[in-house]
């Protein structure tokens, strides 16, 4: 259930709207070609589930600016299909973040790629900026941008998710959506949990490449203390020194990515 849902229509523009106390979610956007959200307003209670700002699926060409969206799930999600999306100055929480994802449940196959966020704020959110795919789906995530991002008491600042679930029950599974190819720069602020502020947790047979950090400072809330990074199978490079270090990631590129062809979109 939506507040408002577009299907297949083109060369939309949403402007100054206000949409408080969505059943589900506020915005919804589905085999969309064009499309420019502007100075937009959201409201929904922390707790309230389901209720993602803006939701964009199979959707390309997005322009996404100067809005405040606080709500009990992503402030902005961006599901399979979706390129060429850009997102800028936005005010998120407290919410679950700007999400892609989550991709590839039930061994579908999702493509993202061409997806900027810059010059935004989060703020007391569970996480900052995730994405996040299911164990057995294929296709690929790529060309993921996150630029000068405020992290204000985030509990998950940034998070690579390859083995989502929501029950934590589900069996293992060989195929993955690939992800690679993410920038992570000027990403800074605190954190208010006892978990690494950076989580890159990423597929035993599909692991994630090309991920690279520049100008991260990430510290901890009053009465946290700093914890080291968490990497699973990610490789990739810091181009400056972050805070804290990030001594995890790999180098190169594995061969099980040289080998496969599930992961091209």
């Amino acid at each position: 259930m939506q507040a408002i849902r577009f299907f297949m229509s083109s060369n939309l523009t949403i402007h100054g709207l206000k949409i408080k106390n969505s059943p589900q979610f506020n915005l919804r956007f589905d085999n969309c070609k064009n499309v420019h959200v502007e100075s937009i307003h959201i409201t929904a209670p922390a707790l309230s589930p389901n209720t993602d700002g803006i939701h964009i699926e199979n959707t390309n060409g997005v322009g996404i600016y100067n809005s405040v969206i606080s709500n009990g799930d992503d402030c902005v999600s961006i599901g399979s299909g979706c390129f060429n999306v850009d997102i800028e100055n936005i005010t998120c929480g407290p919410s679950h973040g700007i999400s892609i994802g989550s991709l590839g449940n039930h061994n579908s196959r999702a493509c993202v790629s061409n997806i900027t966020v810059r010059d935004s704020v989060i703020r007391v959110s569970d996480n900052g900026v995730r994405i996040k795919t299911w164990q057995g789906g294929s296709g690929a995530v790529s060309g993921i941008t996150f630029s000068n991002i405020h992290m204000d008491n985030v509990r998950n600042p940034i998070i690579i998710d390859q083995f989502y679930c929501l029950t934590k029950r589900c069996a293992n599974q060989t195929s993955a959506v690939s992800v690679s190819e993410i920038l992570y720069e000027n990403i800074k602020g605190t954190y208010n949990i006892r978990s690494p502020p950076m989580h890159f947790a990423c597929s035993d047979s599909l692991p994630c490449t090309n991920i690279t950090l520049s100008d991260v400072e990430l510290l901890p809330a009053e009465g946290y203390s700093v914890l080291d990074p968490y990497c699973w199978n990610a490789y990739g490079d810091s181009q400056t020194l972050t805070i804290p270090p990030v001594s995890c990631l790999m180098e190169g590129i594995p061969g099980s990515i040289l080998n496969n062809d599930m992961h091209y979109c």
